[in-house]
């Protein structure tokens, strides 16, 4: 069928679909590719059989361990064995594709994400010109003006939204949209910012980063930035508003909330200024975007950009996925939280959260004389748990316990607590960066060269890590990221999680399964949260898949373009609309004098000093002054881009 025959069609079909059911429809689709739709459609063998809080038990093991009733004692639920077997990997590559937790009611009914200058009917007409080609970047056009800063967006402009249709499709890649009795919804999973469509074969690459996602100015854009200004540095004290304006705080007295247009405005500026292809995870009021990172995850722990997802489940990364749900997309959920990391009465937070929401329902107007979390317990979706996800609830719940941020494990009704989380990691695990067409004999001379100069001393293991964590005082990077969770230790629980088979919604005595953390492990812990008494650190990152992640560096710092002379930085390339050039940028990491031309280049951009974008830092060269040569610095970034799998033969998931 001719793709604008099919749209036609579909569309129809959806508006008769609408016109039929009316106002009592609750319908929903997310795209998810089929097999011949992806670039890279291997994956690594299922060779586990179980894991246990991290600890991978291959099969002949697992077969030894049923034969006595100590073995099965282990192998159980209750001391947080994760069976793996096909129909894990199968429902986690659903939630990977599917799965939104119920965010979609906070990113649409609080955030405005669709009321703002993007709009849904300006979002199926850019779809629809594209003629089924698909896209890495959708652009949008802009339904209203909206100013970000000093720079005022106008209606009919089009916005650069990164986001990825693919081919032949009408819908986005990531995207879950929504039709509840008359509210049109979106809500987002794993697959908005960790897969991609590759423009040169029409795929779809599973695991990719989605480097030119423009999730900062798409929250710009919104009617509601000022909901993820604990996200950013803008200064609510800074903004005073009128005093009739005031919130009953918990304590019982009067507080004001901050001028709304204001703030807001504020708001914007700050969440603006994230490079594309990155995003702000770390609430503590700092703007500190951080690198999408792929999801070739094998061997790459400890997760998150410090390596502070490193305990529990699949060695950290169910509570890398479990963060992204249970903490980043429903900043709500931190209402009883907010006075340990944010200094504020948990009334106030909420009422600034609130005061602009996009839903009627969830707008909060200190006229009513409700307070902001009777206007939440209101329009719940989900009654008697915090926030507005779906949420199992730790007891510790709202203390940090190095599995979580908050004692929230995302999960979905009828299925096991968390069941979801290990799903995706078993998945995700199992992924591998597409084929690469390379030189073997350059391949080996550039190995060899990283061998020289000492790149193996910490790019070791399977997945080209060691999977340390680098005190911020030795790798030098940009240091606010490294400190951004030390608030949470004031707020500490021992680590646990709920057992393996237990029911969500939660039985009334739910089983709980300690996470032993102790020794060097615990200090590795410690120093990814900058606690006790450290300033932080960044993990070694791992190095399968650079040819799909550039620029480099958690900061997104080292970035260069095609042209190695002028498109420097991240204002001479993502800012400009140019895609980073992996050679080039590589070249920038290992090559003192291309780095020091990126970060001065970063450092003359207002932008991105505003969200702490360097470029500095990881000081170990393969230059002329190291001894290497032009021909085998370029040998070694061929081997570098060579690497799309695990380099030796180990179990996975």
């Amino acid at each position: 069928m001719a793709w604008p025959f099919r749209i036609i069609v579909i569309s129809a079909v959806a508006a008769g679909a609408v016109i039929a059911v009316g106002a009592v429809a609750r319908v929903s689709y997310a795209p998810m590719p089929d097999e011949g739709d992806l670039l890279n459609p291997g994956r690594y063998p299922l060779q586990t059989a179980y894991d246990i809080l991290g600890r991978r038990v291959a099969r002949d093991e697992a077969e030894r361990l049923k034969a006595t009733p100590e073995g099965r004692n282990d192998l159980s639920a209750e001391k947080g064995a994760v069976a793996i077997h096909d129909a894990l990997v199968k429902r986690g590559r659903d939630a990977f594709y599917r799965e939104t937790f119920g965010n979609e009611v906070f990113l649409s009914d609080v955030m405005g994400m669709l009321d703002g200058g993007v709009t849904p009917y300006e979002v199926a007409r850019a779809i629809l010109l594209l003629g089924g080609a698909g896209t890495t970047n959708l652009q949008v056009r802009m339904a209203r003006d909206v100013t970000v800063g000093d720079r005022v967006w106008k209606a009919g402009e089009l916005v650069p939204t990164g986001l990825d249709v693919p081919r032949g499709s009408a819908f986005i890649l990531g995207i879950r949209t929504f039709y509840d009795r008359g509210r049109l919804r979106m809500g987002i999973t794993c697959a908005l910012c960790h897969a991609a469509f590759d423009p040169a074969s029409g795929k779809v690459v599973e695991g990719a980063p989605n480097t030119d996602l423009n999730a900062g100015l798409l929250m710009a854009l919104a009617s509601n930035a000022t909901a993820y200004f604990m996200h950013g540095s803008a200064d609510p004290s800074a903004h005073p508003g009128d005093p009739s304006r005031s919130v009953t705080t918990e304590e019982g007295g009067r507080a004001p909330l901050p001028d709304r247009a204001a703030f807001e405005a504020a708001a914007k500026v700050e969440v603006a200024s994230w490079p594309a292809g990155s995003f702000d995870s770390s609430a503590d009021r700092e703007t500190n975007p951080t690198s999408i990172p792929s999801s070739f995850s094998a061997y790459a722990e400890p997760y998150s950009w410090s390596g502070r997802a490193g305990v529990g489940p699949f060695k950290g990364l169910s509570a890398l996925n479990n963060n992204v749900h249970a903490a980043n997309s429903d900043t709500t959920q931190q209402t009883q939280a907010a006075k340990t990391l944010f200094g504020l009465d948990p009334q106030v937070y909420l009422g600034m959260v609130l005061q602009g929401a996009a839903a009627p329902s969830l707008r909060y107007d200190p006229a009513s004389g409700k307070r902001p979390t009777e206007v939440l317990e209101a329009a719940d979706p989900t009654p008697g748990t915090p926030g507005l996800n779906s949420y199992a609830v730790l007891p510790s719940f709202p203390a940090t316990n190095y599995m979580t941020d908050n004692g929230l494990l995302a999960s979905v009704p009828g299925e096991p607590a968390n069941y979801a989380n290990n799903a995706m990691s078993a998945f995700q695990n199992l992924l591998r960066a597409p084929d690469v067409s390379a030189d073997a004999e350059r391949v080996k001379r550039g190995r060899a060269v990283f061998e020289r100069v000492g790149c193996a001393g910490c790019h070791a293991g399977p997945a080209l890590s060691n999977n340390r964590v680098i005190p911020v005082e030795e790798i030098g990077t940009q240091p606010s990221r490294a400190r951004s969770t030390v608030r949470m230790e004031a707020r500490l629980a021992p680590p646990a999680v709920f057992a393996t088979d237990t029911s969500f919604p939660l039985p009334p005595d739910p089983k709980l399964v300690p996470i032993p953390v102790e020794g060097d492990a615990l200090k590795q812990l410690q120093l990814a949260w900058a606690h006790a008494g450290t300033r932080g650190g960044y993990k070694v990152q791992n190095l399968v898949g650079l040819a799909w992640s550039a620029p480099y560096l958690h900061d997104s710092g080292v970035a260069v373009g095609p042209d190695a002379e002028r498109q420097l930085g991240v204002p001479g390339t993502l800012d400009a609309g140019i895609a980073p050039d992996p050679t080039n940028s590589l070249r920038a990491l290992v090559d003192r004098g291309l780095r020091a031309r990126v970060v001065a280049a970063n450092a003359g951009s207002q932008k991105a000093r505003t969200a702490r974008v360097t470029g500095e830092g990881h000081s170990y060269w393969a230059d002329a002054a190291a001894g290497v040569s032009g021909t085998e610095q370029s040998d070694l970034v061929a081997y570098l881009l060579s690497v799309n799998a695990l380099t030796e033969p180990v179990p996975v998931p």
